[in-house]
């Protein structure tokens, strides 16, 4: 019987590179996971190894890397809904950034719950990466600092409501874009009897932003009954149910402001199946201006976020740490909230 050879290639080794490139094999291993501090490394040495890289067609094994100290060239990111739209160019925004510096970005989602956040957590203690990009709505400061601790890898976050002094906070002043709104639809529209769509308390950014809608019906001397108060999950359907309960009320609001724009839309989807019409019948505003708010007949008047901006600010601020180029402690970005006004109110 005829031996058979197997089609299988051999897999390239670092040795292989260093023997490319006539170097070490420990100048190889210097020059992919930028370990050159104590001993320099030229730029024409860089070079030939770089070159012997593509040219071999080599991928080192950054798992295996990273349990000596090194780098993986790899950053995780948290985000809680990668369906919701407002995500998207945030997403995007890291991803440029990271790749402008050879990394991968591995994304997680979490459903916007506790479990979800506690096992991404759980996942870049066991999986090592360079640093972290969370969106977090239920993790508390020991839940960061445990990560921290354990991990020891750079960290940017959404949200104000983060405070842990190693982490860099990027965040809008939504509770100032409500106030303006709210305040925008009392004295430029005249509504009374304005409906508020929120979510849990489990979720600070909606204790905001119900905070500041309560402020603004509280300088105009307007009242707060009860039944003007529904909470969805975030989704358009819970937006959609919200509306419904509002239309059932023997005097329903006039006007309806939603914490997020997806229950907005919904919102505006029950309105019309009623055979009612916005913003003649209910005006509506939501938050976030994501894409479809500009689809959706009438256009959404929203107050606008710039995920793409605060991700990139987020990630420009971790590769800062990565790189060493910052050490201090977390800072504060504020990124800008505008008030867009169109037809739905």
């Amino acid at each position: 019987m005829q031996k058979q050879h197997s089609s299988r290639k051999r897999a390239v080794t670092m040795r292989d590179v260093a023997k490319m490139a006539n170097v070490s094999q420990s100048t190889v291993s210097r020059v992919l996971s930028g370990a050159e501090e104590s001993i320099p490394i030229g730029e024409e040495t860089k070079q030939r190894v770089m070159e012997a890289v593509k040219s071999l067609g080599y991928y080192p094994n950054l798992y295996a890397g990273s349990l000596r100290g090194q780098k993986t060239f790899m950053i995780a990111m948290m985000v809680a809904d990668i369906a919701n739209p407002f995500y998207h160019p945030m997403v995007r925004a890291v991803q440029d950034v990271a790749h402008s510096h050879r990394y991968d970005v591995m994304i997680a989602n979490t459903d916007h719950t506790r479990d979800g956040e506690m096992h991404f957590i759980e996942s870049v203690i066991r999986r090592p990466v360079d640093g972290l990009i969370l969106v977090p709505y239920h993790l508390t400061q020991v839940d960061i600092e445990r990560c921290i601790a354990r991990t020891g890898v750079a960290v940017a976050a959404l949200g104000q409501h983060v405070t842990h002094p190693q982490v860099d906070t990027v965040f809008g002043n939504d509770e100032r874009a409500v106030l303006e709104a709210i305040t925008w639809l009392i004295q430029a529209r005249s509504h009374k009897r304005i409906g508020f769509i929120g979510v849990t308390d489990n979720f600070s950014v909606g204790v905001r932003r119900r905070s500041a809608f309560v402020e603004a019906m509280r300088q105009a001397e307007l009242p707060l009954p009860p039944e003007m108060f529904e909470y969805g999950d975030w989704s358009s359907e819970s937006g959609e149910r919200a509306m419904r309960s509002f239309l059932s009320l023997p005097q329903p609001p006039t006007a309806v402001f939603a914490v997020n724009d997806l229950m907005a839309i919904g919102a505006m989807e029950a309105v019309q199946k009623a055979g009612l019409c916005t913003p003649q019948d209910v005006a509506m505003i939501g938050f976030d201006d994501i894409p479809p708010a500009t689809w959706v007949r009438p256009r959404l008047t929203t107050v606008a976020q710039h995920p793409a901006e605060m991700g990139h600010i987020m990630a420009k601020a971790l590769f800062e740490r990565i790189q060493g180029d910052y050490s201090g402690p977390g800072r504060r970005f504020e990124a800008p909230c505008r008030f867009v006004i169109r037809e739905s109110a």
